[in-house]
Parts: structure tokens; sequence; C-alpha cells
């Protein structure tokens, strides 16, 4: 496995998409199968977000200013995804807004996924080089053991509190 940060996040949105395929593949009635999938989801939402605030965001912002706005932005959409992963993560998959919600998460993370691949990650490559960008992996495994898996543990409210307290 590498360690370079931008490939770990690239394999991160490559399970969280296959997660989505599985459930847009789901007919309306498979609320059983719906919700295993989104608790799967949610903890891969959770980890993911946890080391790119924690870790990548922040150094990303030491080390290369020039996506500074689109790292804010990044916090902005973590804290949405955040927000809808908590609610389903107690509504139970048979409810009316259940797979409504699961949709608007899902759409919210592919446009999050998009923006980071096409938009911030080649500047990101360029301005830092691989030895840099393998420190900053290390530093995201390390981070990743002790990331909270579910949307309600306190690690993962602690980052929906400092979104709303800035």
């Amino acid at each position: 496995m590498s360690t370079d940060a931008i490939v770990m996040l690239r394999d991160d949105h490559k399970e969280i998409r296959r997660l989505f395929r599985e459930v847009r593949a789901l007919g309306p009635d498979a609320t059983t199968a719906r919700g295993k999938l989104a608790e799967q989801i949610l903890e891969a939402l959770t980890v993911h977000t946890y080391i790119e605030n924690e870790v990548m965001y922040p150094r990303m912002r030491e080390l290369v200013p020039d996506v500074d706005s689109e790292i804010l932005e990044s916090y902005e959409e973590h804290h949405v995804a955040d927000l809808l992963g908590t609610e389903l993560a107690v509504m139970p998959p048979d409810a009316e807004h259940f797979a409504a919600k699961l949709t608007v998460l899902m759409e919210n993370v592919e446009h999050h996924i998009e923006e980071e691949e096409g938009e911030w990650f080649p500047t990101v490559r360029e301005a830092l080089g691989r030895n840099t960008l393998q420190e900053i992996g290390q530093e995201m495994l390390e981070a990743r053991e002790k990331a909270p898996r579910h949307p309600a543990q306190p690690g993962a409210l602690k980052k929906a509190v400092d979104a709303l307290l800035g």
C-alpha cells in the first residue's frame, strides 16, 4: 500500500464510489440492504473526512496556500456530509426520507470528490512532490488508526462542532 497522501485519498474515493454504485443498484424495496450499505458508507466517510480534516487539510493550508479557498470549501462540504451522516445514522432505513437523504449525501460527496481530484490534487502534487506527500500519508495512516468509525462518536462530533464554531 502506498503512503502517498493523494494516492491514499483516491483509494478511499474509489471505495466510497463502489459503495455508492451498490446502493444505486438496489431496488426501491431493498431497505435492509440499503441500511447495511449506508452503515458502511457512513463508516468510510467518517474515517475519510477525519483524516482529511485532522491531517491533510491543515498541512495543505500550511504548505500550499494556493489551495486555501478550495480547502475551506472542502471543510464546509465535510460539514454538510457530517450532518447528513448523523441524521442517517439515527434514522431507520425504512423511514420515508432515508433513501432521499442518502441520495443527497452521495451527490454531495461525489461533487466533493470531483473537486478534490480535478481541481486541487494536481496543484498539491506539483507543489509538494513525492517525499512530502509520503510524510503526510504516514501521518494520515496514524490518524486513521484513531479515527472515529461512526458519525456519533466523539471525534466525529468534534468535527461538526469545530465547523459550527469556526
